[in-house]
């Protein structure tokens, strides 16, 4: 068995299209993007022609996200700022109880899946985003109040992601939960579960390192809107 390839982690989103989603993806030689409905985001693994990728990108997402090194940006678009995340990974199963139940939200809880995220996590989560993996939920009085999914994915990793709860259920352990049963559910596929998160959300980081996973690395999201 050969060794898994960490560093692919370095270029997310350009081994996610190029690999596993390649259906949603789009290759500009070495600038790699979502299609913006699916997921806003790219990176690039050179800055040859970037500026004339990025106004390309521009044409069909008007505010958008770079992971990584940001090459220079044309006059036509806006630098919002930088996010520096913490880029963390998992390498064993987490162990952490669950005792709620669990259920995989099929396509006939999109809806209440897009009702809780435009209230809580609007900026990342576009109409298809639900299509790139599996989401799970906790549903409270038949309302769905926690959910946690899978976004990027690569022939060894697949991302955590949208560990998103309701605002009246916070503090009653459902992302901790959700996030062990989303991870172990991606181990069962045969891969790593990694995950990004804001290096300034020091409650969300203590969360995951309680669940086993690790810093990997410091990556910049770079914030970009069409002027």
């Amino acid at each position: 068995m050969e060794p898994i390839a960490f560093d692919a982690l370095d270029y997310p989103i350009g081994n996610s299209v190029k690999e596993c989603h390649s259906q949603y993806g789009l290759n500009f030689q070495n600038g790699h993007f979502y299609l913006p409905d699916y997921c806003p985001f790219g990176d690039f693994s050179s800055f040859e022609n970037a500026a004339t990728i990025l106004e390309q990108y521009a044409q069909m997402a008007s505010s958008f996200y770079i992971f990584g090194n940001l090459p220079d940006v044309p006059s036509s678009i806006e630098n919002k700022g930088e996010l520096l995340c913490r880029q963390m990974i998992l390498t064993t199963r987490s162990k952490h109880p669950i005792t709620e139940t669990i259920i995989k939200l099929g396509p006939e809880k999109l809806d209440d899946l897009l009702g809780l995220v435009s209230l809580v996590y609007p900026e990342y989560f576009k109409a298809q985003t639900a299509a790139m993996g599996n989401y799970y939920g906790i549903f409270k009085d038949s309302k769905l109040v926690a959910v946690t999914g899978e976004r990027m994915q690569m022939n060894d990793f697949i991302e955590v992601s949208a560990v998103i709860t309701h605002p009246d259920h916070t503090g009653k352990g459902y992302a901790k939960q959700l996030v062990t049963h989303t991870a172990n559910a991606i181990f069962d596929q045969n891969k790593i579960p990694f995950l990004h998160v804001s290096d300034q959300n020091v409650g969300a980081i203590h969360v995951y390192e309680s669940l086993g996973f690790s810093t990997r690395k410091k990556i910049s999201i770079w914030h970009l809107v069409k002027k």
